[in-house]
This record gives structure tokens, sequence and C-alpha cells, in this order.
């Protein structure tokens, strides 16, 4: 689809964004015919910027909701507060997002409380409605509005995951680390580092990756490694930020922790 002015500059004004596959081109076919959007992938690797991306691109206003074990559907659709000595309606981000038309990006949806889920059902249908049963009201959602959700299969915990019947209502991608030429780049452009330099990170992370599932719960996020290179960057020595960054946020374990650094000297020594 050809862009017009006012297209291009939303492009060029998004929060950066490498695209991997098409990704960017789903996003904007799930858009344009309304349909809800989830999205896998381990911590870090993009999922969030990518959204930002694609909210900035199609010049739709983001709600971004962080879930947790304490998040209640009326954290997301709204409450009665108190203000001035009088009780107000006050719209959460949900609401908000389908009044304005807006993008309702919900991150980790998983942790979220069960009656969450509940309340994101009639609108991940094509009757695409969000009934507020507190005011009355049953709100019919815009063409501009569109609902995103994110988890981590890694963490995926029995009592923790999406029941079949709520995962069919979404057009599903998943994400992963990008390849490894395309992290250098995004990792270069991100820090300001040397791509010589960035190159060596992403080698490592690769090697710290592959001890996922045995010493590692994670690997290490791009997001990581762009945190490792902005401190290169500003001079810190290479060994201290590789410490600050790829081994103390990834294991508390002393032995585990020595793993790393080793493979950290054999890579830069």
């Amino acid at each position: 689809m050809p862009l017009t002015a006012t297209q291009g500059d939303m492009e060029r004004d998004a929060p950066f964004y490498q695209p991997v596959g098409h990704e960017c081109d789903l996003f904007e076919r799930a858009f344009r015919q309304r349909l809800p959007l989830l999205l896998k992938g381990p911590t870090g690797c993009g999922k969030t910027r990518f959204v930002s991306h694609m909210a900035a691109r199609l010049g739709r206003p983001l709600f971004t909701v962080s879930c947790h074990d304490d998040l209640t559907a009326a954290d997301l659709t709204g409450r009665y507060l108190l203000q001035g000595g009088e009780t107000r309606w006050v719209d959460g981000p949900l609401t908000r997002a389908v009044r304005e038309g807006g993008i309702c990006y919900l991150d980790e949806v998983v942790e979220a409380r069960k009656d969450v889920t509940v309340v994101l059902h009639p609108l991940t249908d094509d009757r695409r409605l969000l009934p507020l049963e507190r005011t009355g009201e049953l709100l019919q959602a815009p063409d501009g509005f569109m609902l995103v959700v994110s988890y981590n299969p890694g963490y995926q915990h029995i009592l923790k995951s999406l029941k079949p019947s709520t995962r069919q209502r979404f057009v599903a991608m998943t994400f992963n680390f990008p390849p490894p030429e395309l992290e250098r780049d995004i990792v270069a452009r991100e820090s300001g580092l040397s791509r010589e330099k960035c190159a060596a990170l992403v080698n490592l992370a690769i090697r710290l990756r592959e001890m996922k599932g045995q010493d590692l719960e994670e690997g290490v996020s791009t997001r990581l490694l762009v945190y490792c290179a902005t401190l290169i960057a500003t001079g810190m020595p290479i060994l201290e930020a590789t410490r600050a960054t790829l081994v103390e946020p990834l294991t508390d374990d002393e032995d585990v922790q020595q793993g790393l650094l080793e493979a950290i000297n054999a890579t830069f020594g």
C-alpha cells in the first residue's frame, strides 16, 4: 500500500524498529481488518518496541498496561473515585482506548487475574463491545481501536496460561531474537557503539543463550545488549559493563555467574 505524505511522516517519526520478517505487514492488516493480535516471545526481544512503532506508524494513541498478579478488570475498565468531594467515574486504559479509537497493549497478559480475560472476550470477536456494568454503558469499539496482548511462553505455568478459548480469539505471531547481523545493527544504532564491538557482543549473547534451560532461566535479551553497548560507548571498561548487564541481571547463583564471566573473558580477554 503506497504511503501518503502524512503516513510517511508518521513512519519517520515512529520509534525505531527493525523488521525481521513480515510482522509489520501482518500488524497493519490485522488493524485494518479490526482483528486482535497476540504476540509471543522472550523478554527483551522487541515486542513492546514493535507495538510502539506500529501505533505511531498508524497514527493511533497507544495505551500500554504492564500486567501483574493484582491487575483486575476494574483496573482496565475504570472505577468510581472520590474527587473534590464528589464521586466520579474515571476510565481505565482499556476504556480510554475504546472511546478514543486507540491501541490497547496488554504486556504479559497471562500475569493478570482471570477476570481480565472475561472483559476482553467481547472485544475480540465481531461484536467489538466493552460492557461497563458500573455505568450501564455498552461501548462499541470504533474502527481505530485495536487490542494487542503479549506474553513470554518461556514463563508459562499451568496456573498462568491463556485458555485455548482465549488464544483462538487472536491472530498470533511469534517473536524471537533477530538474526546476528540484524541484531548487531540494532544494537549499534541504539547505543552508538561501533558495529565491530556490537558484533562481538552479539556473538557472546548467542553463546550465553545456549545456556537457557540449563543454568539460566532466560537468555540474554537484545535490550540487555543495548544497555551493555551503551555503557561501553560511554567509556566503561568492557568487563565491567558486561558484568553489570549480562551477568548480574541474569542470575544470583555465584557458580553460574562465574561461568558467564569465563565466557565473557574468552570473548574479550
